[in-house]
């Protein structure tokens, strides 16, 4: 991370954008254990955690190291199946592509971004 006050909103993206990335992965495991039996679906916290951040800080002074992607166990108590897996596939699939298109709208905005200040670099 570039460490300047310059590039806070791009470093908050680039956090966002990681956290993003790992709950496609913890998503597209959840799929994969689908039938494993006892298995409970993982979710990662990270929005809530950014937002209590923002509140806290401001948008300009966010203390970035404060933010942690944390997998937890989603509903490890509750199981609407025999073999006591918890996972939904249809709900873990739109969970996954809304997910998707949120990282790709991030990746988009870091690519304007830098996009911007390469143009105010070169004049």
């Amino acid at each position: 991370m570039i460490n300047t006050n310059i590039f806070n909103h791009i470093n908050m993206l680039k956090t966002t954008a990681d956290a993003s990335w790992r709950r496609n992965e913890v998503l597209a495991n959840n799929i994969a254990n689908n039938t494993t039996p006892g298995y409970k679906r993982k979710d990662i916290n990270f929005e809530d955690q950014l937002k209590r951040e923002i509140d806290r800080r401001g948008a300009r002074n966010l203390d970035l190291s404060r933010l942690n992607a944390r997998v937890y166990t989603d509903n490890a108590n509750f199981s609407y199946r025999l073999d006591g897996n918890n996972v939904d596939v249809d709900n873990e699939g739109v969970k996954l592509a809304a997910n998707q298109l949120k990282y790709n709208g991030l990746i988009e905005i870091m690519n304007r971004k830098y996009s911007g200040l390469k143009s105010v670099m070169q004049k």
